[in-house]
């Protein structure tokens, strides 16, 4: 569409000018002259008054001033919309977690992610965070909630999320199998305790380590995937577990089991978001990405 005859119109009214409304126009005052002479053509009217020194806006170019203004704005408006519109993001991102990850702060991370790019297709799939690198570098998700581990891959870029410790926890109930003084833990303490861990994953490793400094070979229960399991087990009062505190807080069995308080601590668990870094030159993933603030 052409707009410039209205463009030259609205121009040469503003300055009632030949020569600085043809400069504003960057046409020569002989090719607004044709314009204006085209639309006068057109609409059967004479839109100026002008004599050699005077230029002045007739009843009917008036009453088209407004109509030309109107139109301008309407069409840059609808240019912007449909430009907008144009190069606004959609796709499919599909990200894994954990249950407790996806109710625990899920939302609140992903909620200003929805409005800035609604044509975003978020998927979620759940499982133990164990598994959650792998899936990420097995190209069965774009990205994961996981524990950063002590040195992450190089392929993968990682932002912490958030920050709970790992902690040891009991049954309600009173077992002759728990540490008497579990704050001043020693071997004999812990020889016996049945102990329900996860299978994999960096909470497992800190538990290994934590026993291998304790001198103590734990009597392993159970091995369970995801944390969730591990507490409904000790809330059983099958042994004592060990989860990250933002699990149990989260838990709907939170009152039938307690926290140990045991020294040594376990280290914390820093649970962040990770991606391939060849992924972020894709423009939704790394729209997503840039739209996560680290913490």
């Amino acid at each position: 569409m052409d707009f410039r005859l209205l463009k030259h119109f609205v121009t040469l009214s503003d300055t009632l000018h030949f020569g600085r409304a043809s400069e504003l126009s960057h046409v020569s005052p002989s090719t607004l002259s044709r314009s204006i002479q085209q639309l006068e053509n057109e609409l059967a009217t004479s839109l100026f008054e002008r004599d050699n020194r005077h230029v002045t806006l007739t009843p009917q170019g008036l009453s088209f001033q407004r109509y030309a203004r109107e139109t301008l704005e309407h069409w840059e408006m609808t240019k912007r919309t449909l430009a907008s519109a144009a190069t606004q993001l959609s796709g499919e991102i599909s990200i894994y977690c954990s249950v407790t990850a996806s109710y625990s702060f899920l939302y609140e991370l992903l909620s200003d992610v929805r409005t800035r790019h609604p044509g975003i297709e978020l998927k979620l799939h759940t499982g133990d965070p164990a598994d959650a690198m792998k899936r990420v570098v097995d190209g069965d998700d774009d990205m994961a909630i996981t524990p950063r581990p002590r040195i992450p891959p190089s392929a993968l870029a990682f932002k912490s999320l958030t920050r709970s410790p790992l902690v040891f926890i009991a049954p309600n109930e009173p077992c002759d199998w728990l540490p008497a003084t579990p704050e001043s833990s020693t071997a004999a303490q812990w020889q016996q305790v049945p102990m329900i861990l996860s299978e994999a994953g960096l909470s497992r490793e800190y538990a290994n380590t934590w026993f291998k400094a304790m001198g103590v070979t734990p009597r392993i229960y159970a091995q369970v995937a995801g944390h969730e399991a591990i507490v409904s087990m000790v809330g059983l009062s099958f042994g004592v577990g060990v989860v990250p505190k933002i699990v149990l807080d989260n838990s709907p069995l939170a009152n039938r089991v307690r926290v140990l308080n045991v020294k040594p601590e376990l280290p914390h668990y820093d649970v962040g978001l990770c991606v391939l870094n060849r992924r972020l030159k894709n423009p939704i993933i790394e729209a997503l990405w840039a739209a996560i603030s680290e913490r």
